[in-house]
């Protein structure tokens, strides 16, 4: 299979392929043997550089195979591939006996009639409890417009676990309090509790909370202004934001434009500083939506856009694209 230029809006539309969906890593080993395993943890990182991530379990016998692995593929299975979806699920027996498989990049199996295929070069691992996070830069794909299959009967659907009925929300012993279900103690409580397992790696990379906000924001577009900024962390950051962009300057992580000084950007240094952390930041946030249970991840990013988009309809304001000429896709496409 030939590699294809890479286009970003077909990119991001290769990436929306995996609704809640299946999909096969595939990889060979240092002897050939081709290795092969059913998957439903694929999520984007990053349009550009263009990366992906998967997890799998430490308990896993394919383990070793793809930690040493320098290249790995991804197949987001089509509705009629169910069959090939169990084969690959299983335990003790030749996966790939008897299939038509094409050879990708450094002899990587690929499978035939999948909805997309992403052929990968591992860029980072991290260890997640009983798991262990593969990040890898896509270095070919294609796709095309088959049914995906889905869990749930073949039917998407909105459905989250609920507490038993003899759990009550707690409340405070003060008449008016707030209980522990009052929407702010939640979404605040979770957010610090969700930054605070991150920061380590914002530790490593010297940066602060900050500092991260801004060097993100920079990466959903290749050029911003201090206004562009502003209105999309309008409520987020004020002083502190600009006085991190002066310090993020001033550490060769940011510059002005060369044709615009009122326009920023990242430097190569930047760029790389960003990427590991964000790259670090899902792979924690994969961790968690693990642990929430499948199908309730997709529910509850919904709920969470819908109630964002109901108390600040601004929240768009850095991923919405001013030129189609700008050359950067508006945002990664995050699931």
């Amino acid at each position: 299979m030939s590699a294809k230029p890479f286009d970003a809006a077909d990119f991001r539309r290769a990436l929306g392929s995996f609704a809640t969906g299946v999909t096969i890593i595939t990889t060979r080993s240092a002897d050939g043997t081709p290795f092969g395993l059913t998957v439903n943890s694929f999520n984007s990182v990053s349009l550009n550089p263009p990366l992906v991530l998967w997890s799998l379990a430490t308990s896993s016998l394919s383990l070793p195979a793809f930690q040493s692995a320098p290249h790995w593929a991804v197949h987001v299975l089509a509705a009629d591939q169910d069959g090939l979806s169990g084969r690959f699920a299983k335990r003790g027996e030749d996966k790939f006996a008897g299939l038509d498989i094409e050879t990708g990049v450094e002899g990587v199996p690929l499978l035939r009639g999948c909805m997309a295929r992403f052929q990968c070069r591992t860029a980072f691992q991290y260890e997640g409890g009983d798991h262990v996070i593969f990040i890898g830069e896509v270095l070919s794909f294609d796709r095309n417009d088959a049914p995906p299959l889905v869990f749930h009967g073949g039917k998407y659907a909105h459905a989250t676990l609920r507490d038993p009925p003899d759990l009550q929300p707690r409340s405070a012993h003060l008449a008016g309090s707030f209980g522990d279900d009052f929407l702010g103690y939640q979404l605040g409580r979770s957010h610090f509790r969700f930054l605070a397992q991150i920061r380590r790696y914002l530790t490593d990379a010297h940066l602060s909370d900050e500092d991260f906000y801004v060097l993100s924001a920079l990466t959903l577009k290749a050029r911003l202004t201090v206004a562009d900024l502003d209105a999309g962390m309008a409520g987020i950051l004020d002083e502190s934001g600009h006085r991190a962009l002066a310090s993020l300057i001033e550490r060769g992580l940011v510059r002005s434009s060369a044709t615009d000084k009122q326009i920023y950007e990242l430097t190569d240094s930047g760029r790389d500083s960003a990427l590991r952390v964000i790259s670090a930041a899902k792979a924690v946030e994969q961790q968690v939506l693990h642990r929430l249970g499948p199908g309730e991840a997709p529910v509850l990013k919904s709920l969470l856009a819908r109630l964002l988009n109901v108390i600040d309809p601004a929240a768009n304001a850095l991923w919405q694209e001013k030129n189609a000429d700008e050359g950067a896709p508006a945002a990664a496409h995050m699931r």
